[in-house]
């Protein structure tokens, strides 16, 4: 949806506000107030509510808001003075009284990349460019006219949620609707198009069954890197629906960068270009391990430096120097929470709508203990892609930590779901252990906690928390396995350390956790 205004246009599906066609700094926070006031034109919406939705219900001071709303006003030309876009009911709320039109699908049909001139035969340059997606029309096998009604329903709505993945381009509806699922030439849409990847389906419908198969390829060489399949009774197909749409966002956000690594790999150093060198800092990202963090974060480096304004560069960057913090891979500590901090707002101030730059804003701020601030920009990260699951992952860690348990394990498992593969996947299933735990109930704490230090790439810290959840269920066997792994560690890990990474903000469980780690000889 795009409303227009005066010299103005926010576009909610990109979450961004034009000037005259230009992108306009603003803050998230305040953009989220325009939009949410725009939205509700019609009405005064009350302080109560803006903290509701900008906040979470968190308690904020009246300076907070005042300060919103000022950034607000400044962005759209307006002021207290003038309040001719923003008005304020003294006392009450503001309210949105400045004229606008309203136009919906903007968004998607003007996301970049369509199909170049038919006389330009210039070869295209792949790798010099971010990943770019076709989600084609799916096929209806017969002239059931629910069938029909899905082979286009999905993918558009797919369109309209990959294009709020701002790291990868999506082809428009009206173009890629052209070529159908089943009979397209890869190359023919490779070469019309200027895409990368294919995303198509067929569906099915046998008397009340449906049936939709999805499949991902590369349009390069054809390979398939994803396939789905999912079957459902014709009740629930707006239930397969959303699956499908989070599914396909899971593959994108996964999947892709893998391809686009194993890409990267195969060509020369010489010839490796700002994307690909991205992707291979990715692959050594993840591995906690102090040399492969090292590796990723000279990646990430070379990659701001070959293209300064490549802003997830950026937010892998904050993401690397998070870890040498967290995990204390260095002595200096302090530089690494400090660059943290400073890759992250560069990443958000080049593209404040990317969820995984606003995912590193957040994650910078666990680094210093304000936990508060962490839950605004981690909330704004999945506000900006709802499947985002390791943003979801990380509003659970926050939300744990804080003392909302329950809501930290309804989150963790919220992620776990949208991505069961997922790199951080033991930190997911850490986060559980650690509500559970905090919640008294230890014997299944320790159960999660076990699978979470048996997942791949857990690192030393999930080590602990397996080691303590079974000291306070009375697992002694398991507690003194843990134990001699966590004691076997090269870079010997203390309570200061353990605590500064996981700061609690209840004493009580801080003191429970610190007792068992004593008795497991964690000073």
């Amino acid at each position: 949806m795009i409303y227009r205004f005066a010299d103005f246009e926010l576009d909610t599906t990109r979450q961004e506000l034009r000037c005259k066609g230009e992108p306009v700094n603003i803050e998230p926070l305040a953009l989220d107030l325009l939009k949410l006031l725009i939205d509700n034109h019609d009405r005064m919406v009350s302080k109560d509510e803006i903290n509701s939705v900008l906040w979470n219900d968190r308690a904020v001071s009246d300076a907070a808001l005042s300060t919103c709303v000022k950034s607000a006003r400044s962005a759209v030309e307006d002021s207290g003075a003038k309040q001719e876009k923003i008005k304020t009911v003294h006392g009450r709320g503001l309210r949105w009284v400045a004229p606008f039109e309203k136009r919906t699908e903007a968004a998607v049909a003007e996301m970049p990349a369509g199909p170049a001139p038919e006389n330009d035969d210039r070869p295209m340059t792949d790798a010099a460019q971010r990943p770019s997606i076709a989600i084609l029309k799916f096929d209806a096998i017969g002239d059931d006219p629910v069938a029909r009604t899905l082979g286009e329903a999905i993918p558009h709505e797919l369109i309209a949620a990959v294009a709020r993945l701002r790291w990868i381009s999506v082809i428009a509806r009206g173009s890629s609707f052209r070529f159908a699922s089943r009979d397209s030439d890869l190359q023919d849409i490779r070469t019309q198009l200027g895409v990368r990847y294919v995303l198509s389906g067929i569906v099915e419908k046998f008397i009340d069954q449906v049936i939709i198969n999805v499949v991902l390829t590369e349009t390069l060489d054809g390979q398939v890197i994803w396939a789905d399949r999912i079957k459902t009774s014709i009740e629930e197909v707006h239930d397969v629906r959303e699956t499908i749409i989070a599914e396909v966002i899971f593959a994108i956000e996964v999947q892709i960068p893998l391809s686009e690594a194993s890409r990267a790999q195969l060509q020369s150093p010489e010839n490796i270009d700002v994307w690909t060198t991205y992707h291979l800092g990715l692959q050594s990202l993840y591995r906690f391990d102090a040399a492969e963090n090292e590796v990723a974060m000279a990646m990430f480096k070379k990659a701001v430096a070959m293209e300064p304004g490549f802003a997830r560069a950026h937010a892998a960057l904050s993401f690397a120097h998070f870890k040498t913090a967290f995990m204390n891979y260095s002595d200096n500590r302090a530089f690494a929470v400090n660059a943290a901090r400073r890759a992250a707002e560069r990443a958000i101030e080049i593209d404040p709508m990317d969820p995984f730059a606003n995912f590193n804003m957040g994650r910078s701020l666990w680094l210093t203990g304000d936990l508060d601030g962490a839950k605004t920009w981690l909330h704004r990260s999945t506000s900006l892609s709802p499947n985002f699951a390791q943003g979801l992952y990380a509003r659970a860690w926050t939300e744990t930590l804080t003392g909302s348990s329950s809501h930290g394990m309804r989150l963790a498992d919220e992620a776990r779901g949208l991505s069961p593969l997922d790199p951080l996947l033991y930190a997911m299933l850490g986060t559980r252990s650690l509500s559970l735990s905090i919640e008294g109930h230890d014997k299944e704490a320790a159960l999660w906690a076990e699978r979470a230090a048996r997942a791949p790439g857990a690192h030393s810290l999930i080590r602990v928390i397996a080691m303590f959840t079974n000291e306070l269920a009375g697992n002694e066997q398991e507690a003194a396995h843990w134990a001699e792994r966590v004691h076997a560690e090269q870079q010997p890990i203390t309570q200061e350390h353990f605590f500064r990474s996981f700061p609690f903000a209840d004493q009580a469980v801080r003191k429970r956790i610190s007792e068992a780690l004593k008795r497991r000889g964690v000073e």
